[in-house]
């Protein structure tokens, strides 16, 4: 399926070369395994991306660095730059220097921190025209201001704003974005929820932003092709849904980052105060994906 939410999107952790320093250098194992499994589009700097941990000052060079190697890889495959931040000038600065560094598409959340009103909301979408890229509006209410139905309405007249992706776990929510895409021809709903996505693609939804991608992006690329095959589908999910327990020993990106690092794909280094997995929890984690490992991400560089 076309179009920037169309499919699969992988929501990429950040690769860093020590706590804190973003280094797309230390992430080419994991982009040559990503584009070896057959994955086109990335989305950087989100919450499995740890986009809020990171500097603006640290970020640019890293985007750009990622979608340089990424061209390469996957000649045609698309960056998506989450730019989110708590006012509206600090998200401005953040799109300059995205698309500065050569990205397709941005990925912006109402502003954080405060709850803002439905106006506000509006405006600072608005705000985003600008740049002339893209914007797919990312739900998140948990860190963010809700996307309401009034700003959905809004948002699918601004013709900047190509799309939005949902994290909320709100299957009537979702039941309502996918309405209100309807209305615009290549107006795009993405589900971020990873327990969820089989529920999502029944629902017509154009495809998953799964954190689980990560670790497991061909699964993730399965179920989108399963959408009409309701038992591989449920199949898919359960899978998938196993491989979620591993928030259940360290919930976040530390726990993706660990088990990245036991198959050689990426360093376990996370943006402080994120501490790394504990030599416990690495254990139990191996534990929890072993049943899993034939769908896990290796590195087709690899010797070993």
């Amino acid at each position: 399926m076309a179009g920037l939410l169309g499919g699969l999107v992988v929501p990429l952790v950040t690769p860093m070369s020590e706590p804190g320093l973003p280094s797309a250098e230390a992430g080419e194992p994991l982009l040559r395994a990503m584009a070896h499994a057959g994955v086109r589009r990335l989305m950087l700097l989100g919450s499995n991306g740890e986009g809020p941990l990171i500097p603006a000052n640290r970020a640019r060079a890293f985007v750009a660095g990622v979608t340089s190697r990424w061209r390469d890889l996957v000649p045609g495959g698309s960056i998506l730059v989450n730019v989110t931040a708590a006012g509206t000038d600090e998200a401005r600065r953040r799109a300059a220097d995205a698309a500065a560094a050569g990205a397709d598409a941005l990925v912006l959340s109402p502003p954080t921190y405060f709850r803002h009103r439905e106006d506000e909301v509006v405006t600072h979408y608005a705000a985003m025209a600008e740049q002339g890229l893209p914007v797919v509006a990312y739900n998140a209410p948990r860190y963010a201001t809700p996307l309401t139905p009034a700003v959905v309405a809004a948002l699918v007249d601004l013709p900047h704003v190509v799309g939005i992706k949902d994290s909320s776990g709100d299957p009537d929510l979702l039941t309502r974005l996918i309405a209100a895409a309807r209305r615009r021809p290549g107006f795009q709903v993405s589900q971020g929820d990873e327990r969820r996505l089989a529920d999502a693609l029944r629902a017509g939804a154009h495809g998953i932003t799964p954190g689980t991608a990560n670790l497991a992006p061909r699964l993730a690329l399965d179920l989108v092709a399963a959408r009409d095959d309701g038992a591989e589908l449920d199949r898919l999910q359960d899978l998938t849904t196993r491989l979620t327990h591993i928030h259940g020993v360290r919930p976040g990106v530390p726990s993706v980052k660990a088990l990245l690092a036991m198959r050689g794909l990426c360093p376990p280094h996370s943006a402080p105060p994120l501490a790394p997995c504990t030599p416990d929890e690495i254990e139990e984690l191996a534990r929890v994906v072993e049943p899993l490992t034939p769908h896990l991400l290796t590195d087709p560089g690899s010797t070993t």
